[in-house]
């Protein structure tokens, strides 16, 4: 087999999420094209994969933690990673990402065209997509599997002399910028001897609410933890006292949804409560595509109330262990062929990093009055986001679920 040597594909995801400006939906906005075939079934690849992965990793969580993760991401980081795998370790790839009998060659179009539609969709988001490659200089890789990163993931292509002072900072940097300085560092400096190729995907977003909440009736409020204790966080609401507005939400004896857009509507958050005696992690246990299909397409307009915490976390994980729960074992064994994209092979994934960010606030606007809200119950749909919930952020034209996670203690965020 030759030496063997370590690949990393590193998954970065920048979300921030920002509620500032008011911007009306334009009823007659229509989506640039309609979706492929192809890429109808890779965005139900991305969210079925994006389903149990999410679920694996609350059942291996070993505390009730914040979690947040991007199906996206490390869909994409391991797509580019499947063009140089073959046999088996493809084969292991391609049923864990939910690809089924697709063609890897419409697989790539698919995450390429997917790649150029999403980000222009609404010109009020940002929604940024990056791909890299790092080698280790004198690496014989292939110039087919580069050109194919190239073409179809837009990818940068960097050979680098790992044993030098400057990799880890150059890589660094890259990441820095692609996440609007967010996440500073992914790559050990100095970089591990057998390490000789990092595959990196970014994600960034940016949104403003379609209809904000004013930074004038945020207040303190009681958050109850999953054990029962109470943290105080700070609590947005929306609209004012003796107030309703028009929200769209479902709701049955399970959950209740609010579905929350941005700029003109393309993109939303979607924040799903679990009914009072519901477990959330028993909820996220028996989430499937199905369930959460049958969710959106019940989702209506009522006249309600809503409150909803600001909150921050930051998130990281070693994703070796939820993958190979999932099937994807071969490519972090030394059995593992990566001969598409180094000749001779000899490589196989040491881990899969995944590093996340996510902030949701009244753009750093803090309250300067607290109002109260007592009584508001008794008019329209009520949600109040006062214990553990599940959110997730999807772009509505493709239903692509970009990012999902789980907060459990949103903290006190100024």
């Amino acid at each position: 087999m030759g030496k063997l040597h370590r690949l990393l594909p590193v998954l970065l995801l920048c979300a921030v999420i920002f509620q500032c400006t008011y911007t009306p939906i334009d009823p007659d906005d229509k989506p640039p094209r309609a979706l492929t075939q192809a890429e109808l079934q890779t965005v139900s690849a991305f969210n079925t994969f994006g389903f149990e992965l999410f679920r694996q990793v609350i059942q291996e969580d070993e505390g009730d933690t914040n979690v947040f993760v991007s199906p996206l991401s490390v869909s994409m980081a391991l797509g580019m990673t499947m063009n140089g795998a073959r046999g088996a370790t493809e084969q292991a790839m391609k049923s864990t990402l939910e690809f089924g009998s697709m063609d890897i060659a419409d697989i790539n179009e698919a995450y390429q065209g997917l790649m150029e539609l999403l980000p222009g969709l609404d010109p009020e988001v940002l929604f940024q997509v990056a791909n890299s490659i790092w080698y280790r200089l004198g690496m014989n890789f292939r110039q087919e599997f580069l050109s194919t990163c190239k073409t179809y993931f837009d990818a940068e292509v960097a050979g680098l002399d790992f044993s030098s002072p400057g990799a880890a900072p150059a890589i660094n940097t890259w990441v820095d910028e692609k996440t609007n300085g967010k996440i500073k560092e992914i790559v050990e400096d100095p970089i591990p001897f057998d390490i000789v190729v990092y595959l990196i995907n970014a994600i960034y977003f940016k949104g403003t609410w379609t209809d904000q909440f004013d930074p004038e009736l945020t207040r303190d409020d009681l958050f109850t933890l999953p054990g029962g204790d109470q943290v105080t966080c700070r609590m947005m609401v929306r609209p004012g006292p003796g107030e309703t507005t028009v929200l769209d939400c479902f709701y049955n004896d399970e959950v209740r949804i609010v579905d929350l857009p941005y700029a003109d509507g393309w993109y939303s958050m979607t924040v799903v409560l679990p009914e009072v005696g519901v477990d959330l992690d028993n909820l996220i246990a028996g989430l499937d595509g199905q369930k959460w299909n049958a969710w959106m397409e019940g989702i209506g307009t009522h006249q309600g109330i809503l409150l909803m915490p600001r909150f921050e976390t930051t998130y990281e994980i070693e994703l070796k262990d939820a993958l190979t729960a999932l099937g994807m074992g071969l490519p972090f064994t030394f059995a593992a062929d990566f001969s598409g994209m180094v000749n001779g092979g000899g490589l196989w994934i040491d881990e899969v990093k995944h590093k996340t960010f996510v902030r949701v606030d009244e753009a750093g606007t803090e309250a300067a009055a607290v109002t109260s809200v007592s009584g508001a119950t008794s008019t329209g749909f009520f949600v109040h986001l006062n214990r553990p919930f599940l959110f997730a952020i999807r772009e509505k034209h493709s239903g692509t679920i970009l990012f999902i996670g789980k907060i459990t203690n949103p903290g006190y965020l100024e």
